[in-house]
């Protein structure tokens, strides 16, 4: 008989996860104090807000620098946890304590049902979440008070009820931001982390048939791991943290999730999208996502997103820029090293570690301090910085960011995909030929395990099986190292005669799915998928060329190596195909596929 698995043991092992928590490098930590050395003091709070129809209890740590009076003011900071986290989360409290010591009054929260606050999660939806961050601004203001009577009369004011707030932190802690913001215009400065634009787009992803920014037409591949650590994570609140506030149960069959995010989270698992239900769905997610609301935001915003991230890749935070910089409002962008998939327990040297609050030695902690000094002390001679900053991971000597006046950066270099699988940089070297491949009924390709880089788990090579792919490959580099910076595109043409019989049904899981993907290939015949991304695109007719916009990279292709690009017929991180579909791709000088590179130094042949 199979041994029962105990409540404290499962416990424990939901508390490992939720201590990875799908946010910025943190593990939990003993709730936040103050001794006699630190230049603050830390109160905890509770703060009850109207969220949509409930009341919810906030659980919140008040950090107030020595000095700091109703005569002596300062700015503030507003942070809170990413997914699965809470205020006590060592980044979350670690921010909140490198502001404090700055000078800043900083207030830490456990954002809408998590740790120890009320409600059930709402996914940073602007509606509920973000009008609870506002009643926040309203306890800052002092026009009210937490919930012993603690009243602030101490921070800076740009009107009666207008406190001077800016706000950071990372993943889910970076869209409430932009949702407060859009609901709330007395918020002054923001820098969201490693976060989303389009939430339809990080969960079931399309990167075929956009119509704006990341989002597309036609709902994309179920990113099935990610999707489920997220809700893994939600339901699993009350075990790990017993006895939770009542306010906290959910709706539509989930423990602790409302009942939309409930219902997207069903469809999803049922690999279907039968009309008006899909739409539904889609819409929910897009309404939560800041590509409803930026049109609202105001703020200046500082937006950093991580390179290693196949959760919320770098075409998000190219979508929130251009839309954002588009409209007017201040706005700059950074690519830093790490994200969800690679290097947040330990950042490389010289980059941002929030659990360290290491601010005023790395380049993106001097870019926020900068980009607080200006928008919150208004010190308006602040240099505040390129537009666009990016991470080098090559450059071992000098800086290790590039910048740039603006995004995008570098040229279009355009390489033709030939019949016998090279990658040629002229239409008149394409060899004519047809090339076939096939899906399987499982997943016959492997990007990543994608909870593996949290639990700092090791995860098996990336691989494509034989038959179930199409690969293309350049001749080696020369001349110096090409450097492609951006979000490379490919234009195809495919042909398969199984979907063209089922592409107009009601239910667009029939249609054709796919994936392209990017290798770098050493002299050595070594093959590094590059951050292990991968671009998921569901067809939108089978019938016509479409184009497929993948991740946003910042890589060297050192000499020697070579540039392969691949379509698979799946991934293990993916829902994919249903039912077998052969895939023909042909090509011909006049007729061929494209693959466009933004690069910015050298060429490839």
């Amino acid at each position: 008989m199979p041994r029962a698995v105990s409540r404290p043991v499962l416990r424990t092992s939901l508390t490992l996860l939720a201590g990875t928590a799908l946010v910025a490098p943190l593990a939990l930590a003993a709730p936040a104090t103050s001794d006699a050395s630190d230049p603050y003091t830390v109160t905890a709070l509770k703060i009850t807000v109207r969220a949509g129809n409930r009341d919810c209890a906030v659980d919140a740590d008040l950090y107030r620098p020595s000095g700091v009076n109703s005569g002596h003011r300062s700015p503030a900071v507003l942070t809170t946890n990413g997914f699965g986290g809470s205020k006590a989360d060592s980044s979350t409290a670690a921010s909140a304590k490198a502001f404090a010591t700055r000078g800043y009054v900083a207030l830490a929260y456990s954002g809408l049902g998590f740790g120890k606050s009320g409600c059930p999660i709402s996914l940073d939806d602007p509606a509920i979440d973000g009008m609870a961050a506002s009643q926040l601004l309203d306890f800052l203001a002092g026009a009210r008070t937490a919930d012993n009577g603690t009243r602030v009369d101490y921070v800076t004011k740009d009107g009666r009820n207008d406190p001077r707030v800016g706000m950071i932190g990372g993943s889910y802690g970076g869209a409430i931001q932009l949702a407060t913001a859009s609901v709330d215009h007395r918020v002054d400065a923001l820098v969201p982390l490693i976060t989303w634009n389009d939430l339809s787009y990080s969960l079931f992803p399309n990167n075929a048939g956009r119509r704006y920014g990341v989002s597309a037409s036609v709902p994309g591949a179920y990113k099935h791991q990610w999707t489920n650590g997220f809700f893994l994570l939600g339901e699993a609140q009350g075990l790990v943290k017993p006895q939770l506030d009542r306010s906290r149960v959910g709706g539509g069959g989930c423990l602790h999730f409302v009942e939309p995010a409930c219902d997207m989270k069903r469809l999803l698992d049922s690999r279907r999208y039968p009309p008006g239900e899909t739409e539904a769905t889609v819409a929910y997610a897009r309404s939560v996502s800041p590509v409803s609301y930026l049109k609202s935001v105001k703020a200046p915003t500082l937006l950093v997103q991580g390179q290693a991230d196949t959760l919320f890749n770098l075409n998000e935070a190219a979508a929130t820029y251009r839309t954002l910089a588009g409209q007017g409002t201040e706005t700059k962008m950074i690519w830093q090293a790490w994200g969800h998939s690679g290097g947040m327990r330990k950042p490389a040297k010289g980059e941002l570690n929030l659990a360290e609050g290491n601010l005023d030695t790395s380049y993106v902690g001097r870019r926020i301090l900068d980009w607080f000094d200006r928008y919150l002390h208004h010190r308006k001679g602040t240099d505040t910085g390129p537009a666009f900053a990016y991470y080098r991971d090559w450059a071992t000597n000098g800086p290790t960011y590039a910048t740039s006046p603006g995004y995008p950066v570098g040229g279009g270099q355009r390489l033709y995909l030939s019949g016998d699988g090279k990658l040629v940089d002229n239409r008149g070297k394409v060899a004519h030929g047809d090339r076939e491949y096939r899906n399987a009924r499982l997943a016959t390709s492997h990007s990543e395990s994608s909870l593996a880089a949290l639990f700092g788990l090791p995860d098996h090579a990336p691989f494509d099986t034989k038959g179930t792919y199409l690969d293309w490959m350049s001749e080696p580099v020369t001349g110096g190292p090409v450097d492609v910076v951006g979000a490379p595109r490919a234009t195809l043409k495919v042909a398969s005669p199984k979907t063209e019989q089922v592409q107009n049904s009601a239910d667009a899981a029939e249609k054709l799915v796919l994936f392209a993907k990017l290798y770098d290939v050493a002299p050595d015949g070594t093959k590094t998928l590059v951050h292990r991304l991968v671009a998921p695109a569901r067809v939108p007719d089978v019938t016509r060329r479409f184009t497929v916009e993948l991740p946003g990279i910042v890589h060297r292709f050192e000499p020697g190596h070579r540039l392969r690009f691949v379509v698979a017929a799946s991934d293990s991180a993916y829902a994919g195909n249903r039912g077998v579909k052969p895939v023909t791709v042909s090509s011909a000088p006049e007729d061929t596929g494209v693959l466009e590179l933004p690069v910015t130094q050298g060429v490839l042949r």
